[in-house]
């Protein structure tokens, strides 16, 4: 990091001369200063040299610091790709904990034998699913600088001559120039199509060759351990909402999600052209010298037959290169519309057929790698790339299907029938075969766009195949009727029908989304009710009786606050789960989890911990949003330390729930019993704040950055459904955003201390707590988020948006309320881990915590001053812009500091 400051300083310097560099370091060095001896009249000293800066310089100073952080994180990935490269050096036996090595290894020592590990493979599933939202802080032009950046210190790390050096610094200065003179902000929110494009570049530099590299390590770290070669299947995929969101964002339609799966395959055809090509420069074998399999040499020459001489390959000896050069024909031709290959099962029939041909005449035990990569990347992302998840609220399909069945006179009023009427006229509906929508009828646009939706996908399938969408997901599912409804919508699209003969189409999944409290406590008897209903029991049948269930991470804090909605969340999928036993059903539960700690956010191998083991055999599926796209998959490296973590945690968590079966372990009920009364306590505390107090809504909006985060231009989505100001509308993401951005992050650990404290209290037995945590994944993931959550809030910061609240006394009340529970949650926390300090469990997090510190708390006091001035101003004069300019760049900056925005 020194490094990279260094320069940044030369580049500072050159821009704006001594006098700007003496400013940024002498605030640089009161901040550190306050930090170490906690002087208060250092800390005014600061606050000083702050608010007496003026333009232009005071924008030069705050993007000194945001870029401070920016680097630091550059810095930060190199130093844990460094740290992955020496364990992995050949003078060291110490595998890397979480690694693959690491899981395979925990197997043999509790001796799962290879028979269990064949089942666990089989069962072994998990998507991640990348969301727009809350997209990135930073715009792709800076991501690109940084990861620039990054491979160049990767390769400082491997040059050898002085020279090589020399060359490699000075290109690193040259980008740190580079992004220094580029704009930090996006002067237009992003389009839909941008976001996807965003989303393809993941795909394009990092997943594609990842996701294949995964799976043959796996493979071959198991066979050098247990002597055998197991299958693994393609276990790892990732999936989109980008594109196929439309819950509040008028600006996806049927129209841009046919766009989005164009943008995904060409691209996804693109790849498998280079790859090819690759694969046709290697396998230059000779019929002369090998002899390839009679089904390889008879396709040949068949599929030559159709081609125009110039189109095939020239040199007739070399049998592979001729038959890619027709496989590479056959992908052209589906661009064009001239037949080709019709499914990417054809393709891999293809790839199969020269990886048998080749094993004839190649040593046994080293496969080619590339072809055992190509076969890979076309085993997971077919011809669609990645699964398009379709989403949308269930008080859409409500008002679509009442316009509907008014139009066919099967009820007038629709939407205010009893839950049981709406059912009956449901199931009658999905009885019928006949249609209830006429291509001649019109309707309202709401209920057009609705009713395109559906028959957009069912012509998705027909064109990309039903990987492309294979899931329809229902926000704010409360009840029965809510799911059916969108049952009749896909029956009406031709995507479910039940023939005369009895026999049943059903081209989707579809899952509710259980949200609130309210939602997880009655999201169990819901789902049960639809299992009883012969109709929908007959749906998942032909889904290979499997329901998908999103849980909702963001509102559900929101509603009920972080401890009590994590274990909300726990519960119902231990419910769901063994209710869905009872039936013969497999649960496959998707965790809407944010990138943030308040909206379920934290490392990706804590996540799947912090489950029910027994949820983890029937698939997992995570939400990845906004700056954890940047942070896990900008890098390879990275990408793949976070991949492998997630792969070796399943592994090891499925084979030991397997073991504790056979061995008839139970969970602990005394356990289940304290995590009762501490969210039930967490709660009542948690909403007699957020809820009950009149003055805590104003407190929110006026102690926060609320209202300026809507002009970040970082999504293409409203900040509240409806465009509503009521907080029951008011997204997850900019309620979690603007806590964040105030260091006082409310939402990741507010109660949590009240809850914890009051069970001591009632029982005094602090002593099960810390057992908790030593042994229970669940408890111990929630109580180190809290630790994560506790030191990122710095509530000496965060007093000072205080003084952004028009009234004094509302401010010191609620301020007051809020510090109280934060030195009681950060007490417990600290009993319970049986730690002196937060976050001792891992020192590099928390130095990197304390060193990102004196560069973070100049943008928030910046930020204080500026919103205070921005909001005295009534009109929207160029003075006000230039206010709002430097109060994004603050966002910006705290944003990267804290590695978070919502």
């Amino acid at each position: 990091m020194d490094f990279l400051a260094g320069l940044l300083d030369k580049v500072i310097l050159f821009e704006g001369g001594e006098d700007l560099l003496n400013i940024i370091t002498n605030i640089r060095s009161l901040a550190q200063k306050a930090r170490e001896t906690g002087d208060q009249s250092i800390y005014l000293q600061l606050k000083n040299e702050i608010t007496t800066l003026k333009p232009p310089q005071r924008q030069e100073v705050i993007r000194a610091f945001s870029t401070y952080l920016q680097l630091f994180n550059i810095a930060e990935q190199n130093f844990r790709i460094k740290r992955r490269r020496e364990y992995q050096s050949e003078d060291t036996y110490q595998v890397q904990p979480g690694s693959l090595e690491d899981g395979i290894e925990t197997l043999q020592k509790e001796h799962v034998p290879a028979d269990m590990v064949a089942e666990m493979l089989d069962t072994l599933s998990l998507e991640l699913i990348i969301t727009a939202h809350p997209t990135e802080a930073a715009r792709r032009t800076i991501l690109k600088i940084h990861k620039r950046i990054a491979d160049l210190l990767k390769a400082l790390e491997f040059a050898s001559t002085r020279y090589e050096k020399k060359v490699i610094e000075e290109t690193i200065f040259n980008e740190i120039t580079i992004l220094w003179q580029s704009a930090e902000i996006r002067e237009k929110k992003p389009t839909v199509s941008n976001e996807v494009e965003n989303g393809l570049y993941y795909f394009d530099n990092v997943l594609f060759d990842v996701l294949p590299r995964i799976h043959e390590d796996l493979e071959d770290y198991l066979y050098e351990t247990y002597g055998q070669r197991f299958k693994v299947p393609p276990y790892l995929h990732f999936g989109s909402w980008i594109g196929g969101d439309r819950d509040g964002n008028p600006n996806v339609t049927a129209d841009v999600t046919w766009k989005t799966l164009e943008m995904q395959r060409e691209l996804v055809l693109n790849k498998y052209k280079k790859s090819l090509r690759m694969l046709r420069e290697l396998l230059s074998h000779s019929s002369k010298k090998v002899n390839a399999s009679p089904a390889l040499l008879a396709s040949v020459e068949n599929e030559e037959k159709g081609m125009r001489v110039s189109d095939t390959w020239p040199t007739k000896d070399e049998i592979y290169r001729r038959k890619l050069t027709i496989m590479l024909h056959k992908l052209e031709c589906i661009e064009h519309h001239k037949g080709g290959y019709q499914t990417a099962e054809e393709l891999l029939a293809d790839l199969y057929m020269i990886r048998n041909s080749i094993s004839q005449h190649h040593p046994d035990g080293h496969p080619i790698k590339l072809l055992r990569k190509v076969i890979r990347q076309v085993e997971l992302f077919g011809f669609h790339l990645a699964s398009l998840d379709i989403r949308n609220h269930s008080g859409e399909h409500e008002a679509a299907l009442a316009e509907v069945l008014y139009n066919v006179n099967i009820a007038a009023d629709y939407k205010n029938l009893p839950e049981e009427e709406k059912v009956q006229v449901l199931l009658k509906a999905l009885n019928d075969p006949r249609p209830m929508i006429s291509i001649y009828d019109t309707f309202t646009p709401e209920t057009q766009e609705v009713i395109n939706t559906f028959r957009m996908i069912k012509r998705a399938h027909q064109t990309f195949g039903e990987r492309s969408i294979q899931v329809y997901l229902i926000s704010m599912a409360h009840s029965v009727s809510d799911v059916l409804e969108v049952l009749v919508l896909a029956k009406e699209a031709g995507l479910y029908r039940v023939y005369p003969n009895g026999e049943i189409l059903s081209e989707i999944h579809i899952a509710p989304l259980l949200e609130t409290i309210e939602d997880l406590r009655n999201g169990p008897k819901m789902l049960e009710t639809l299992f009883r209903l012969p109709v929908y029991r007959n749906h998942l049948k032909v889904r290979n009786n499997l329901q998908e269930v999103m849980l909702g991470y963001s509102d559900g804090s929101k509603d009920g606050g972080t401890l009590t909605a994590n274990w909300q969340l726990y519960k119902a999928q231990k419910e769901i789960h063994e209710m869905g036993a009872k039936y013969g059903i497999k649960l496959k539960f998707f965790h809407g989890r944010g990138g943030s700690l308040g909206r379920g956010g934290g490392p990706l191998y804590s996540s799947l911990l912090s489950q029910p083991p027994v949820t983890l055999g029937d698939g997992v599926k995570i939400t990845e949003q906004g700056e954890v796209l940047s942070s896990r998959y900008l890098l390879r490296d990275i990408a793949y330390r976070s991949l492998e973590q997630a792969t070796s945690t399943m592994m090891v968590a499925i084979a030991k729930q397997k073991l504790n079966e056979k061995k008839g372990k139970a969970p602990n009920e005394e356990a289940v019993r304290a995590m009762d009364k501490i969210s039930e306590y967490a709660l009542e505390k948690y909403q007699a704040l957020v809820f009950n107090d009149p003055d805590f809504l104003a407190y929110f909006k006026e102690a926060t950055p609320l209202n300026e985060l809507g002009k970040l231009n970082i999504g293409s989505r409203p900040m509240s459904r409806k465009g509503s100001a009521r907080f029951e509308d008011l997204r997850a993401i900019p309620w979690v955003f603007a806590w964040t951005q105030s260091r006082q992050l409310l939402p990741a650990w507010y109660a949590a201390g009240t809850g914890l404290s009051k069970y001591v209290e009632e029982t005094g037995n602090l002593r099960l707590l810390q057992q908790m945590y030593e042994s229970w994944p669940f408890f111990k993931a929630t109580i180190n988020n809290l630790q994560m959550a506790l030191i990122k809030a710095e509530l000496l910061t965060a007093e000072e948006y205080t003084r952004l609240v028009k009234d004094p006394a509302v401010a010191n009340r609620i301020f007051g309320l809020i510090k109280e529970e934060y030195e009681l949650t950060k007490e417990m926390v600290l009993k319970v881990a049986g730690q002196k300090e937060l976050l001792d469990y891992t020192p590099n997090i928390k130095e990197s915590v304390r060193l990102r510190n004196p560069y973070v708390d100049p943008l928030n006091l910046f930020q204080v001053y500026l919103i205070s001035h921005l909001r005295e101003r009534e009109n929207n004069d160029e003075k006000a812009e230039d206010l709002l300019t430097e109060v994004l760049l603050t966002i910006n900056g705290i944003a990267a500091g804290l590695r978070n925005t919502g």
